[in-house]
């Protein structure tokens, strides 16, 4: 293998890198339910956290509901509530796949976008709901 190596003068990377890949729905979809899923306990912290400091005392609890009605709150629980949406409707778009379904290319594109677009509209929806 090592005089393989030596052979061939050109040096080319040891592996693709994502400026050779092009973005594609499915790969955006596969990479937003990670990143979502690992966010959604940056908002099981925050409530946990606002929950056991209104069990505490009520300085605590002036803490850290000044910190979850913040903007900053907002933003986490907004992101969250998103998230949870999201992962809803990629579930769903996973359960279609597990049957045998949608495998080709441009029908899991458009489930991609259903995903990432419905997900949006619901968490819209629900905003306007609870408030």
């Amino acid at each position: 293998m090592a005089d393989a190596k030596r052979a061939a003068p050109v040096n080319r990377p040891l592996s693709p890198h994502l400026q050779i890949y092009r973005w594609q729905v499915p790969m955006l979809t596969s990479i937003l339910t990670r990143i979502t899923g690992h966010a959604l306990v940056a908002g099981v912290i925050l409530a946990v956290w606002w929950l056991l400091a209104a069990a505490i005392s009520e300085e605590r609890f002036a803490v850290a509901n000044a910190v979850a009605t913040s903007w900053f709150g907002d933003l986490v629980f907004t992101g969250s509530l998103w998230a949870v949406w999201y992962h809803y409707l990629s579930g769903l778009r996973h359960l279609y796949y597990d049957a045998g379904r949608g495998l080709d290319i441009p029908t899991a594109e458009k489930l991609g976008w259903a995903c990432i677009i419905g997900s949006v509209v619901l968490t819209v929806i629900t905003i306007l709901l609870v408030q």
